[in-house]
């Protein structure tokens, strides 16, 4: 009985602790030593990782933990994105203010972390991605033509699903996803899927950004209305 007191304590002041750390934040985990995770940790683990995996990698939705999409993406995305939600996605709004749980402190912590741990390898200078927003939309009708020169030899001649690619026309999986989502996907990959990015699509020539903008407008257009 003493020993199954002396347990039950120990489990009440670890599970004080992590609360008291989930409030006081980096200031706890700089006077605790570095073993104990940082507000960044705790915030990604809880409302992030469900979806992005709890390394960062990828799940459900893209990897976050991903050097080339956080180079496409700058804070102020990556903030305004966290913040807003995606409507029409399962990208939910965090922020306070849209009525999520996050407020703007705890957003920046988020935005900082992904930066501080992730981005390592984004400043490669040989590396120049297209941009992660197009001010105009793509052709459609050259969308087929690039689609069938980057990307069918994974996905089917049709977009319905090749021996190397899984289906990207399905009705399903595009009332899921936004137009910038498959804009994102085609320029950074799916490095978690196997998926590759826009160098990797065809040998010798990688996707220029008038190439990407009309593969989305030509998925885009696949949507059932």
């Amino acid at each position: 009985m003493i020993k199954y007191a002396a347990a039950l304590l120990v489990a009440l002041m670890y599970g004080v602790s992590v609360l008291r750390q989930a409030q006081d934040g980096p200031e706890l985990g700089r006077r605790a030593g570095h073993d104990v995770p940082s507000e960044f940790d705790i915030l990604f683990s809880v409302n992030c990782a469900g979806c992005h995996g709890a390394d960062g990698k990828g799940g459900a939705a893209r990897g976050l933990a991903d050097p080339l999409f956080l180079r496409i993406a700058d804070d102020a995305t990556l903030q305004r994105v966290t913040a807003d939600g995606v409507p029409g996605t399962a990208m939910p709004a965090f922020a306070q203010a849209a009525g999520g749980s996050l407020t703007d402190e705890q957003l920046g912590a988020l935005v900082r972390g992904m930066r501080a741990n992730w981005a390592a390898a984004a400043d490669a200078p040989d590396v120049a991605p297209p941009p992660y927003a197009s001010p105009t939309a793509g052709d459609p009708n050259r969308g087929g033509d690039a689609f069938a020169t980057f990307c069918s030899r994974c996905h089917g001649a049709d977009g319905r699903g090749g021996p190397r690619g899984s289906s990207i026309v399905d009705p399903s999986y595009l009332s899921l996803v936004s137009d910038q989502n498959l804009r994102t996907t085609i320029i950074a990959g799916r490095p978690d899927l196997g998926a590759p990015d826009w160098r990797g699509n065809l040998p010798g020539r990688p996707m220029s950004p008038d190439d990407v903008s009309d593969v989305v407008a030509w998925l885009a257009a696949k949507r059932q209305p």
